[in-house]
């Protein structure tokens, strides 16, 4: 099948066009596809929630806010930033302890990093399992390999055949065929504390992402989804009757992932209305174009 065509105009001009790859996944068949469900590509921040599992599983002493804090991909709002503080208290441990590294474009704090929460999940889960912290961000380290046990049960894959590389924020990530995100999106809240963090994710949207994600609008508009966004234009979710979703932009670009999920959803009976068109505004805050979906 072909991949959802996502076309920003400006005026009557196409300016560009993404291609969306998309498969759903339902008790462990595909319901609906665009493009090639075989695309194999990497996680990268749509494995947190995996990453959170073992976390979640091994700490009896965690809130909602935790949990969103520890599956997300923050924007550095004081709040968020407050959850990540809050998590590295119950840890115990420090910002020091962040192996994090610094972000671009952000204040040189490893806490500022989007993936702070995470990394402070990480160090909670070690103090918990008794685990070294120096070093938990690497391949042969129980945290990672924990993670990597996380994602195998969820895909019902082999943990000794996933394909691994580098996140961008020193972690192991993850590659995977969209068709096998999606069932271990599907499968989610069937795992061990799956239900538990989903629903967090629910709970607090404000902390897993921002107004500028496409998985923070979705959970805000479609009850029972949790969603989570990865870098290179990935968008996985996971909602009601045990359904999982993937979309992953071609040229790797996340701005197509509203319109081409508001489009994908329609035929399976989401409505998203507000993630269907994208405006385009110029620097004076005039709307100039719009960025929406058709199949090609």
């Amino acid at each position: 099948m072909d991949p959802l065509s996502v076309a920003v105009h400006r005026g009557p001009f196409v300016e560009s066009i993404h291609l969306v790859h998309a498969v759903a996944v339902r008790d462990g068949a595909v319901v609906s596809e665009a493009g090639d469900r075989a695309f194999l590509t990497s996680l990268r921040s749509s494995a947190k929630p995996f990453q959170a599992l073992p976390l979640v599983r091994s700490r009896d002493d965690l809130d909602d806010e935790d949990i969103a804090i520890a599956s997300a991909s923050h924007r550095a709002e004081p709040e968020q930033l407050e959850a990540v503080r809050r998590l590295l208290a119950k840890a115990p441990a420090t910002e020091d302890d962040l192996e994090v590294g610094l972000q671009e474009g952000r204040p040189p704090q490893p806490i500022f990093h989007n993936c702070s929460g995470k990394h402070a999940g990480m160090l909670a889960l070690c103090r918990a399992r008794g685990w070294d912290t120096h070093g938990y961000r690497l391949a042969d380290h129980p945290v990672q390999q924990a993670c990597r046990a996380a994602h195998a049960e969820a895909a019902e894959a082999d943990p000794a055949e996933l394909l691994t590389a580098t996140d961008g924020c020193g972690v192991v990530t993850f590659a995977l065929p969209l068709e096998r995100m999606a069932l271990a999106f599907a499968r989610f809240e069937q795992l061990p504390a799956g239900s538990r963090l989903a629903a967090a994710m629910r709970a607090h949207p404000e902390l897993v992402g921002g107004p500028d994600g496409a998985d923070f609008h979705f959970m805000r508009a479609a009850p029972g989804w949790f969603a989570k966004g990865g870098a290179e234009g990935l968008l996985c979710a996971g909602g009601p009757g045990a359904m999982g979703i993937v979309l992953k932009c071609e040229d790797g670009s996340s701005r197509p992932l509203g319109p081409a999920l508001a489009a994908f959803l329609a035929p399976l009976g989401v409505d998203l209305p507000g993630l269907a068109e994208l405006p385009i505004v110029n620097s004076r805050g005039e709307r100039v174009g719009e960025c929406a979906a058709s199949r090609l």
